[in-house]
């Protein structure tokens, strides 16, 4: 079912009644949206399942309380925003470091060769470290304004939408986006990095 009907009433009844199909509808469109945001919030691969699948336990168990108001996308990605706010002032974040056998096992077949060789030491370099300029460049945001910019430039959400996600007006989420975009330009030129 495309997200443009999770909004029709006989839907809406059938998520308040807890039924599985409805929810199974919601998770399976969300899902990856959700797990994508958790890690360009940051979080670790296993921090970041962690709070995707706590977003859509807490999702599942008040579903009966939905009352339509909003999108169906709205209200998870406000319980993942809540549920990763709760994450991180909680035990603060932890590094994580993988498992050696494991990582070498994804990477080595039996015989030790590369199940997919590395790519060139000079491949995609100039774009890679873009990628980690600006990645480098978020982590310095405030953590609403960075996730005022996932939501919008990389999940595409509304304006309206989002301000409903984060509890701000929209000339408020204009600014914090304003902010954001002056504070990554500002960081990149200190960088050395020149636009074009």
């Amino acid at each position: 079912m495309p997200a443009r009907d999770f909004h029709e009433s006989r839907f809406l009844a059938r998520l308040q009644a807890g039924d599985g199909e409805a929810l199974g509808e919601v998770i399976h469109a969300y899902l990856p949206q959700i797990h994508r945001a958790a890690r360009g919030a940051g979080l670790g691969a296993d921090e970041a399942e962690d709070v995707t699948q706590e977003t859509f336990k807490t999702f599942i168990e008040t579903a009966a309380r939905f009352e339509g108001r909003s999108h169906v996308r709205t209200w998870v990605f406000g319980i993942f925003y809540r549920t990763l706010s709760e994450t991180r002032r909680g035990g603060g974040r932890e590094q994580t470091v993988d498992d050696i056998d494991r990582v070498f096992e994804s990477r080595f077949d039996e015989r030790g060769n590369w199940i997919r060789p590395p790519a060139r030491p000079d491949a995609d370099l100039m774009s890679r470290e873009m990628r980690r300029d600006i990645a480098e460049c978020l982590d310095a945001a405030p953590r609403k304004q960075r996730m005022a910019f996932l939501l919008r430039e990389v999940e595409g959400l509304a304006m309206d939408e989002i301000c409903k996600i984060l509890g701000v007006t929209t000339t408020n989420l204009g600014v914090m986006l304003h902010r954001l975009r002056n504070r990554v330009r500002e960081c990149l030129e200190a960088r050395g990095v020149k636009g074009s």
